[in-house]
């Protein structure tokens, strides 16, 4: 029953309807795909009997037609999500040991729909990461290849797991989470579609927070449509979460009608960065191109603080991890290194739990939020935050959605990228939309010279992800993208 995980969520959504199969030998084809496929080491935790039993509830729903919209479709989740009972650990050796006794809301949005979890997704350490190499569980495998090459390949971060998984169709679906490329850049380097929805849309009570004013929750699917049910399900209002907007929840495959005449795209001219390879840039013309095809109206906008939003983005998001992870401490829950002394039990317990991009972090947030530099660095941060949301909210007059790269390249080797600061660059064209709490998706367009994964990026208004998904679609039937990985795994 192999093929049944080539089906898309959309496809086994009708094929479930149809008993055509059941939810248990759907589950169960997707069960024995992720065994074949550990050596990824896109999960961490496999929950296969849950997932089982979860199925067999969904085929007596699906029996008596009291099936949700998402019944019977087998899931990840990302390992910074609660699952009650279940693994939970953000990929974090802190953490050791750690079972919530509660799902978080978007975990129980999905299990309400009827979703089938088939375990918890591998992980940067505390989403920090651009490459899943900082993972406590190691790194996770890209299913990708270049051309002629057997070198393993990065699936992009911190949602490595989650992207390589739907890759290599080792679930229909799964959960991410964006703080500043998080869910975009590992879609883009893997050939899946991933959308950051705008700040506020989707609840982040009981994910694991890294940078609370940027985090936000979102799917990685393999296509628009995909995504679309997957954040009809994920999204909705959360009183447990002050930051989450009360607001309905649009039909956003309903959206989708492919219809984008008098659109107006806006092409940031800022975006166009020095060594930007050239089968990107290609790619960028080409997608404007395709929308200017169907009758959509190409604009060019100015973005002028830009060049500003990386190093905002690496004062705003440390300072927050390290007041968010004070909480790890060695008490409560979690890994506890024995000390006489309570003080040396701490710094002895985060010394050891921590990895060394999560201290790194918490040692520059904790360094600009201390006396004497608070405002030299985070406020200052703060202000150019706002100059940035400024420039999108005045070119909102003159386009509906924007057009751009989602990473500066295709997917690269474990260990090839060493130095930090070239890494956090691969987060160039995703961190402004984050500082600016708007939507983003990357959608796969086509391919690199070396035949690796490229995508685009869509941004769009706040809390106007359908204009996201119509445009997406479109990029996505006239790119005619369809390359997948080989199975070599």
């Amino acid at each position: 029953m192999s093929e049944l995980t080539e089906l898309t969520i959309s496809a086994a959504r009708e094929g479930l309807k149809a008993k055509s199969f059941s939810a248990v030998e759907l589950t169960q084809a997707y069960v024995t795909a992720v065994e074949r496929a550990r050596i990824l080491n896109a999960y961490v935790k496999e929950t296969p009997e849950l997932a089982l039993e979860m199925a067999k509830t969904s085929d007596k729903r699906l029996a008596t037609g009291d099936a949700g919209p998402l019944e019977g479709i087998p899931l990840g989740i990302k390992d910074l999500f609660a699952t009650k009972g279940v693994h939970t650990q953000a990929c974090s050796h802190i953490l050791d040991g750690f079972k919530p006794t509660y799902n978080a809301t978007v975990t129980q949005n999905l299990f309400d729909d009827g979703a089938v979890m088939l375990g918890k997704l591998n992980m940067d350490e505390f989403a920090m990461g651009s490459s899943n190499e900082t993972s406590y569980y190691g790194n996770v495998i890209n299913p990708w290849r270049r051309k002629d090459s057997n070198v393993a390949l990065v699936p992009g971060g911190s949602s490595g797991g989650s992207a390589s998984a739907v890759a290599a169709h080792i679930c229909a679906g799964a959960t991410g989470t964006d703080t500043g490329g998080s869910i975009r850049q590992p879609a883009a380097f893997t050939g899946t579609v991933g959308i950051k929805p705008t700040y506020g849309r989707v609840s982040r009570w009981g994910i694991v927070a890294f940078a609370s004013s940027l985090d936000q929750a979102g799917p990685i699917a393999r296509d628009v449509r995909d995504s679309a049910i997957l954040l009809k399900s994920m999204a909705s209002p959360d009183p447990k979460d002050t930051t989450c907007v009360d607001q309905p929840v649009p039909d956003y495959e309903a959206a989708m009608t492919g219809d984008i005449r008098g659109l107006r795209v806006g092409i940031p001219k800022e975006y166009r960065v020095d060594g930007m390879p050239g089968d990107i840039d290609a790619l960028w013309h080409q997608g404007a191109d395709m929308l200017k095809a169907r009758g959509a109206e190409v604009v060019e906008v100015s973005l002028p603080h830009t060049k500003y939003a990386l190093p905002a983005y690496y004062i705003v998001a440390p300072a927050e991890a390290s007041s968010n992870l004070a909480r790890y401490d060695g008490v409560r829950y979690g890994l506890r290194v024995p000390s006489d002394d309570i003080t040396e039990m701490y710094e002895r317990t985060r010394a050891a739990g921590f990895g060394p991009e999560v201290i790194r972090r918490v040692l520059i947030g904790t360094y600009v939020l201390s006396a004497g530099y608070y405002d030299a660095y985070y406020v200052k941060a703060q202000k150019i935050r706002t100059l940035i949301k400024r420039d999108f909210e005045e070119a909102w007059s003159r386009v509906d959605v924007m057009l751009t790269p989602a990473t500066p390249s295709a997917a690269f080797a474990p260990g090839e990228i060493t130095d930090p600061v070239r890494m956090y660059l691969n987060d160039v064209f995703t961190v402004t939309v984050n500082m600016a709490g708007l939507p983003g998706i990357a959608v796969p367009a086509g391919l690199s010279d070396e035949g690796l994964p490229l995508a685009l990026q869509l941004i769009g208004r706040p809390f106007d992800e359908e204009t996201l998904f119509r445009t997406a679609q479109v990029i996505e039937e006239d790119s005619g993208y369809s390359a997948h990985p080989e199975v070599w795994w």
